[in-house]
């Protein structure tokens, strides 16, 4: 019997600091949910920063001044976006088109729809949007938005 009761009173504080954790993790029962494609016509495409000419993102989920970001990046094809760094580093597949990508240092490697890529904070990059595109990135970003110009390293 004491020991159905110690069971059952570790069971009970298990439980008690599983829910703790979850509330200082800001879990949510009110935070909702979100299913969309590229194509939905509620979502509010903005022109990327001037040096992304032909350019456009479109935020999912989260704030673009805050940690934990979520976007749709557009570029269109023929597009080259210059040598840039975020602070943050980056989890990205692409949605649609071929997109080339080099990191300073590394071969250039050309994306296909469907492919993931993870681009280290701080590490210079630049992409072209090939012929088959619009080129669609899904990226995921740690830390607040940002990209700055950098010049090529000859």
């Amino acid at each position: 019997m004491k020991t159905n009761k110690l069971n059952l009173l570790t069971l009970i504080l298990a439980f008690l600091a599983i829910g703790l954790n979850a509330q200082s993790n800001g879990v949510s029962n009110t935070e909702t949910s979100i299913a969309t494609t590229v194509n939905d016509k509620s979502l509010k495409w903005l022109p990327a920063p001037d040096f992304f000419p032909n350019c456009s993102f479109t935020i999912l989920h989260g704030d673009i001044s805050k940690p934990n970001l979520d976007f749709f990046f557009r570029i269109e094809p023929n597009t080259e976006v210059i040598y840039h760094t975020h602070n943050s580093p980056e989890r990205m597949i692409l949605i649609s088109g071929d997109l080339e990508v080099q990191y300073e240092g590394e071969k250039a490697t050309v994306l296909k729809a469907g492919s993931y890529a993870y681009g280290p904070a701080k590490k210079p990059h630049r992409a072209k949007c090939l012929n088959n595109g619009p080129c669609v990135l899904f990226v995921a970003m740690v830390d607040p938005f940002d990209a700055v110009p950098i010049k090529e390293k000859k």
